[in-house]
């Protein structure tokens, strides 16, 4: 059977719950129902958004405009509102870190949306002298297992934000964040390209759906 929220009392209403006891009183699917406003025949909104947040938040993040686009209920205004607080959310993590890498687990809480990625990418966290993030870039994207990473690429960008250090991490799509040997090569040239440039590489961070390796710490640290 099929309920609308319009039909539920007032003060069971997830929007007007929110206004009244704030939005830490509400569910998932009731924050994304006050997103989404309405749903569609046959659906609630909130079954809308229940089954938008079956993978969970990290799942929809993953999800490109297309994909949402073909999602029955959802047009191009609730598609682009959706994208937009996903993002606002994305950036409001960053901004928490205070915009200064203290240890790698700084630097996974920048690159969170990594952990449920299905294909590799390479990214670089851009650091002034006082180890504030100046940019972060995604350099490269492979396929399903691997990707290909010239040094050039990455020092260009540090030296047009000059950068004074960095900090490079890939996902491994597999889960698994256990560096392969081509990832600790790969350190040891960005490490030589690094000294020559007066540019120090910080850290090169592996990251799986659930832990991440810190190659100069030589650690493997659980995921919060």
């Amino acid at each position: 059977m099929t309920y609308r929220v319009q039909d539920l009392p007032s003060d069971q209403r997830p929007r007007e719950r929110l206004l009244s006891r704030g939005p830490g009183s509400l569910s998932d699917a009731e924050i994304m129902a006050v997103l989404l406003g309405t749903g569609t025949t046959g659906q609630s909104v909130l079954q809308v958004s229940q089954g938008l947040l079956a993978d969970g938040w990290k799942g929809l993040r993953n999800r490109t405009a297309e994909e949402l686009l073909n999602v029955r209920g959802l047009g191009k205004a609730k598609v682009a509102l959706l994208l937009a607080a996903l993002e606002i959310g994305s950036r409001l993590a960053k901004q928490e870190v205070g915009g200064v890498i203290e240890g790698p687990e700084d630097a996974v809480l920048l690159l969170s949306d990594m952990t449920g990625l299905d294909q590799e990418e390479f990214r670089v966290i851009l650091l002034n002298t006082k180890g504030r993030v100046l940019a972060i870039h995604t350099v490269f994207r492979g396929g399903l297992d691997s990707v290909e990473v010239f040094p050039r690429e990455i020092f260009k960008r540090a030296v047009a934000h000059s950068a004074a250090s960095i900090i490079v991490a890939h996902n491994h799509p597999s889960g698994d964040p256990t560096p392969s040997p081509e990832d600790r090569k790969l350190t040891r040239r960005l490490e030589e390209a690094g000294t020559i440039m007066g540019i120090t590489v910080l850290d090169h961070i592996v990251i799986g759906h659930s832990q991440h390796v810190s190659l100069h710490q030589g650690q493997t640290t659980k995921l919060s």
